[in-house]
């Protein structure tokens, strides 16, 4: 078996940036979204949000592509939403995510900004690098990875 220490912050947004992950639905997406990820064969360190964007922080085995992984990730959250947890409404992913590859010293302080998305929105106290949702993003003149996903 091989070694790995892969350390990923993650970041997509719903279609349109709609206000879709609501309270009554969070928790069950976060969980389903946390067993999907155990599923393929990573591990899950933080998942937080807010109405229009969810944030992970996740080790990811170097036996899965990262934009198949989020791909995944994407597909199987929003048909859950849809058929399970909110079949009333038209939920979806937007197409883009961001990703930013971590230092395991930075991993507690990158879990702990993900776990309180809600304070971060509300006080302003967001970090820019770590809210980029796609590439059309820019923070400055970096690009992070962009996908084409659900």
């Amino acid at each position: 078996m091989p070694y790995w220490r892969l350390f990923y912050h993650i970041a997509w947004c719903t279609k349109g940036r709609l206000p879709l992950i609501q309270d009554s639905i969070s928790a069950s997406l976060h969980e389903q979204i946390a067993a999907n990820v155990a599923r393929l064969g990573a591990i899950v360190h933080a998942i937080g949000g807010i109405e229009e964007h969810i944030h992970l922080a996740v080790s990811i085995p170097p036996s899965i592509a990262l934009s198949e992984f989020i791909r995944q990730l994407k597909g199987s959250s929003s048909h859950f939403v849809n058929h399970e947890l909110a079949p009333s409404v038209v939920f979806a992913w937007q197409s883009g995510y961001g990703v930013i590859s971590l230092d395991s010293k930075q991993l507690d302080r990158v879990v702990q900004y993900v776990k309180s998305q809600r304070e971060h929105h509300a006080l302003r106290t967001t970090i820019p690098v770590l809210e980029r949702l796609s590439e059309e993003e820019e923070v400055g003149k970096t690009k992070l990875s962009s996908g084409t996903n659900r």
